[in-house]
């Protein structure tokens, strides 16, 4: 029995250290329970790293419609003020290049109220039209922000967005008429006279009817009398702004009746001035500045040693282009932001060395750079021109203004009607 005994109780003690020993697998287990603990410390530095690999992203858009530039100067501009803002980025919105069109398009845009556009380059004549409407913004704070004053810019085009006592534009680029002046013939203390700016129509008409036929020229002066805007451009000169609608009548009259204008003279637009006065024909010309780029360019009769420029008497019509802010626009301050640029110095001055375009910021006149990439800024003729330039009507139905005064003014130079009743209908149509 003792030996059954110590038998039960040695399978018993067996039986005890087999079941203790089968359960210790079990205990490696845990740490598999807390292995997943490590990739979720690693997964939130992900998203924190993707904002630093597109920082543009952060940068709201601003749209600036504006017509195609034939050089890299918008192109320049768009960029430089990009690379400079911490907030904004601007993308050009590339309109077309037909004037007419483009004002549709613009018109069509703004009296919606859409915001499809937050900066717009206008022509020069649109302002008024856009500023009474409520389309555009007035900037007399910018300007103010800016520590500017509106004389720092070019008049004319200042002028050109002027609306009820409030600027709403600045320049991007003007243009403007003066006088070409051919110094083989004209002596050089008349042609100094006339580069004063200190003269009047009454002057140059006497010295036109001197110096007629010399060298063989035809005539003593070609300007645009056709039935046309330019009509008007040329009758806002005359007139001095319309200060004086009557003695300007008159005196376009008395050139014509003087014998020193072509016989066809109310056919004559730019492309005939500008034919006349190459092929040697003319002493005097009124036109824009893009005529001594052709007669620089030496296939003319004329050569550019032959000609000089001046102001006209009472200052010449500004052309060319100026910018705005949409008022419906939702980026306002980037619109100022970027208005401030491209129109101030920065702006102004990759615009006249890479374009060769006329700057706006007058300071911009003195500036070498700007002056090496265009020679008419170097000549006292024509910088007194720039400085001496004036607006059309500033009206919100320009088109319409405009066509009543080319009728008008046309009817009566033809002697179609009396010059009484020129003048009272086009004071008429200003009112």
């Amino acid at each position: 029995m003792k030996r059954i005994a110590s038998l039960l109780l040695i399978l018993v003690m067996l039986f005890v250290f087999v079941a203790c020993d089968t359960a210790e697998p079990a205990e490696p287990e845990e740490p598999t329970a807390e292995e997943p603990e490590e990739p979720p410390a690693e997964e939130p530095e992900t998203p924190e790293e993707e904002p630093e690999a597109e920082p543009a992203d952060d940068k709201t858009t601003i749209k600036f419609a504006v017509q195609a530039d034939s050089t890299d100067a918008l192109n320049q501009i768009v960029a430089a003020f990009n690379e400079k803002s911490e907030n904004y980025q601007v993308e050009a919105i590339i309109m077309t290049n037909d004037s007419g069109q483009m004002h549709d398009q613009l018109l069509n845009t703004l009296s919606s109220k859409s915001g499809e556009y937050d900066v717009i380059s206008m022509d020069v004549v649109w302002a008024g039209e856009f500023a009474a409407a409520g389309y555009l913004d007035p900037i007399d704070e910018l300007i103010q922000d800016n520590g500017w004053l509106p004389t720092d810019f070019n008049k004319g085009s200042m002028d050109s967005g002027k609306y009820a006592g409030k600027n709403y534009v600045l320049p991007y680029f003007p243009d403007l008429g003066f006088l070409f002046v051919r110094t083989d013939i004209v002596s050089e203390e008349d042609l100094a006279i006339l580069q004063s700016g200190d003269y009047t129509y009454d002057d140059l008409l006497a010295m036109a009817e001197m110096y007629q036929g010399e060298a063989n020229t035809e005539y003593g002066y070609v300007f645009q009398a056709k039935q046309y805007e330019g009509l008007v451009v040329n009758l806002n000169e005359f007139t001095a702004n319309w200060a004086d609608i009557e003695g300007g009548l008159s005196t376009m009259k008395a050139y014509m009746d003087a014998g020193i204008l072509p016989d066809d003279i109310l056919n004559y637009d730019e492309g005939a001035t500008h034919t006349a006065f190459l092929n040697g024909e003319a002493v005097f010309g009124r036109n824009w500045p893009y005529m001594n780029g052709m007669i620089a360019a030496g296939d003319q009769e004329v050569t550019s040693d032959q000609v000089d420029f001046a102001p006209l008497p009472a200052g010449g019509s500004v052309g060319g282009w100026i910018l705005g802010i949409n008022a419906a626009g939702q980026n306002k301050e980037g619109a100022e932001e970027f208005l401030s640029f491209v129109a101030g110095p920065e702006g102004q001055k990759i615009n006249a060395t890479v374009g060769s375009y006329l700057p706006g910021y007058n300071e911009l006149l003195e500036d070498a750079d700007v002056q090496a990439s265009n020679a008419l800024l170097t000549n006292p003729g024509f910088t007194k021109a720039l400085e001496m330039t004036i607006a059309r009507p500033v009206v919100a139905n320009y088109a319409e203004v405009s066509d009543q005064i080319q009728l008008l003014t046309h009817s009566f130079l033809s002697g179609n009607s009396e010059l009484e009743e020129a003048v009272s209908g086009i004071e008429a149509v200003l009112e």
